[in-house]
């Protein structure tokens, strides 16, 4: 499972905030169970993840964190690639590739992101994004314990990305735990400001947070044009 989830929602978020209300529809027929799965997550969070992720800001040197940082996304930019090609996404996954290539190389295994400056920008592609590509629908929504928010089509293709993830297909036990826990605290991190905005702004969290998820994951899957929805009296 990877945490790019949360960096989504972090923007979905920032979005609502400048845009206004976005008319995307909503499939949450089991809303009462994600509410209390939300809970949890926001007490798990409350109590552990968030107290960690403070002290990591506060203790590790910023350029550490960078390094660290870009080490994961150079991981992640392994299903990146591979979710380029399944969506025949040529030019970028040609992108994608140099980009991979360049920072593993140059860049030191990623701890430093010499592509972007050189031209090769970081893309978001994921399992899910390929499935809505070619016209799976995404189900209803549903919360993951820990893992935050997603529906069936995600929870689908978080399971397709470990097949390829670097991380999950590390055979060490020790070395995966370790790399799943540093991705999680990282990811937490770059919400650190976000999660107190979110805390102090919305009326509904788990709405605010639910409709913000599925305007992003729309977004994404459309490259940041999807269609206007249809409405019963149109």
């Amino acid at each position: 499972m990877r945490f790019r989830t949360l960096r989504s929602v972090a923007f979905a978020i920032a979005l609502l905030g400048l845009g206004g209300c976005a008319n995307t529809p909503t499939n949450d027929p089991i809303e009462p169970f994600n509410r209390q799965i939300y809970r949890f997550n926001k007490a798990a969070d409350k109590a552990v993840i968030k107290p960690v992720a403070e002290a990591y800001k506060n203790v590790v040197p910023s350029p550490v964190r960078t390094g660290v940082h870009n080490f994961l996304s150079n991981l992640d930019d392994v299903v990146v690639l591979a979710n380029d090609l399944l969506q025949f996404k040529l030019m970028q996954s040609a992108s994608d590739a140099s980009r991979l290539l360049v920072n593993t190389t140059f860049g030191i295994l990623g701890l430093f992101d010499v592509a972007t400056p050189a031209g090769l920008p970081k893309h978001d592609e994921d399992f899910g994004q390929t499935l809505g590509y070619w016209g799976i629908g995404p189900g209803f929504y549903v919360m993951l314990p820990i893992l935050g928010p997603s529906d069936l089509r995600d929870s689908v293709g978080r399971l397709g990305d470990g097949q390829i993830d670097p991380i999950w297909q590390q055979t060490d036990m020790a070395t995966r735990n370790q790399l799943v826990v540093t991705d999680t605290i990282d990811r937490r991190t770059e919400l650190l400001s976000t999660s107190e905005v979110l805390d102090t702004a919305a009326l509904d969290e788990y709405s605010m947070l639910r409709d913000g998820y599925l305007q992003r994951r729309q977004s994404l899957i459309y490259d940041g044009n999807p269609p206007l929805p249809k409405y019963d009296d149109e």
